[in-house]
């Protein structure tokens, strides 16, 4: 039992690291029923008439298969029942509890049931229409599961630790509660179902006015429903009144209908009402008579069958640790057929890294050399012909060198002998100019000697006027 459940601790904590594994679907409105959570229900028809628009259809998955279905209500932040089918009773119970994101943010992109403490601000409204843990912290009421975890085993235990399958309950009602759903359940429906996996369940509430933290509602009574859809099938339903934890009574299940909503119907077609088989329903009832008393169903006076009961529990006993050391060693086992794959496939991982990567590099060179030598081999035609071209263009430079050179010292002799056969021709023609110059020069030196001598006269003359002008005095007018 203790590698049990170090066993179920260790795969709560890889749930825990890996939240993907755990998923419970809010259905969408064009989705028929509870879409792939169908399974759950007689015919795989949910029940007709809760058509409330606060109703939330849930389909509960786990490691991406379908386990349970729930309809939730966001009014009263409970659920309003659960479909489910008995797998094995359970080992071992470790709680895990998780929340369901889209219910309080539709638009929001987890789409799978994920924990409270790893949602941080990544939902919009986280509670407005779900129950968290913090409601019940502090308010004398627990969590009770209306598909129990002690009739799951492994995936089907660790998905009913959601809050959308959790009612509040007292501690003593939650005990009663668990305790007699899953007698019943092993001891008075299971056996007389004759395919166990055609035995519906339905575990619901009904809601009451008294609420937790003035949110949560707290159940008026629980109610369990089943239907044994097999060759002499049957139905029947239960009733536990939360005022009284240790009340369980019995009805049809078109009576228990009636104290629902009006207008409910469980199972399709009354789970073949009219197929069912009168003497398995008496039996049934008869057992749930036994286990309501307080007795062992199926316990008499027969010492064949108590020794026969005895010898197995012995045999259980003494083989449960050979079990035990058996499932440990196939755990050991496959643990290190993992390792030694994983180890494998590093192995090639790297080897094969390796080559790709030498065959990368080996070519990216081949690429660059050719690259290289095609470059090289364009350019040697077009360098010998820049040559050509330079040379050609030089070799007409030293002709037209050649030829100017040749014109400036063919240039010198000629100009010097125009220059000279026309000096006599330039003095001749020169003379008239200079002749004229002079004369023209001669002039105007003789015609300024006028003028000065006359300008000079002229000041003597004014001079002496006005030195007579004040010097005399004046006469008469006839004077």
């Amino acid at each position: 039992r203790e590698w049990t459940m170090k066993t179920s601790i260790v795969f709560l904590l890889c749930i825990s690291v890996f939240p993907g594994f755990s998923k419970g679907r809010v259905v969408r409105e064009d989705e028929t029923g509870f879409a792939e959570c169908n399974v759950f229900f007689s015919g795989q028809v949910p029940p007709e008439g809760f058509t409330e628009p606060f109703h939330v259809k849930i389909c509960q998955q786990y490691n991406k298969e379908p386990r349970f279905a729930t309809l939730y209500s966001t009014k009263d932040k409970i659920p309003l029942y659960s479909a489910f089918k008995f797998t094995k009773p359970a080992q071992s119970e470790e709680e895990n509890w998780l929340v369901e994101p889209q219910i309080d943010d539709p638009e929001n992109d987890l789409h799978e049931m994920v924990h409270e403490a790893d949602i941080g601000g990544t939902v919009a409204n986280l509670g407005a229409n779900q129950a968290l843990t913090s409601d019940y912290v502090g308010s004398g009421y627990e969590r009770g599961l209306l598909n129990p975890s002690l009739l799951n085993e492994e995936d089907f235990q660790v998905a009913t630790y959601t809050l959308t399958n959790a009612v509040p309950l007292s501690p003593a009602l939650s005990k009663s509660w668990h305790r007699d759903i899953g007698k019943v359940v092993e001891q008075a429906l299971i056996p007389h179902c004759s395919k166990m996996d055609h035995l519906y369940l339905l575990a619901g509430a009904v809601p009451s006015s008294v609420q937790v933290k003035g949110k949560v509602s707290v159940p008026e009574s629980l109610w369990l429903a089943a239907c044994c859809d097999a060759p002499e099938g049957w139905s029947l339903g239960l009733v536990k009144k939360t005022n009284d934890e240790s009340s369980l009574a019995d009805l049809m299940v078109r009576e228990l209908e009636k104290q629902l909503l009006p207008g409910v119907h469980l199972f399709k077609g009354n789970c073949g009402k009219d197929k069912q088989s009168q003497k398995k329903r008496e039996a049934v009832l008869q057992a749930v008579s036994q286990i309501r008393s307080g007795e062992q169903v199926g316990t008499n006076n027969d010492e064949e069958t108590k020794e026969s009961g005895l010898v197995r529990r012995l045999a259980g006993i003494i083989a449960t640790p050979f079990i035990k050391l058996l499932e440990l060693l196939i755990y050991i086992f496959v643990e290190l057929v993992k390792f030694v794959f994983y180890f494998l496939w590093l192995v090639i991982k790297r080897v094969v890294g390796t080559i790709l990567g030498g065959v990368c590099s080996l070519w990216n060179g081949v690429v660059s050399y050719l690259k290289a030598i095609s470059m090289v081999l364009i350019s040697i035609p077009y360098d010998v012909g820049r040559v050509i071209v330079n040379i050609f263009l030089g070799f007409l430079q030293i002709v037209q060198d050649v030829m100017s050179l040749t014109y400036r010292i063919l240039s010198i002799p000629v100009g010097f002998v125009l220059h000279l056969a026309a000096f006599p021709y330039r003095s001749i023609c020169a003379i008239p100019s200079v002749l004229k110059d002079m004369a023209t020069g001669i002039m105007g030196t003789f015609s300024l000697v006028i003028d000065a001598t006359a300008a000079v006269l002229h000041g003597f003359y004014y001079l002496a006027w006005h030195i007579l002008k004040r010097f005399v005095p004046k006469g008469s007018s006839g004077d």
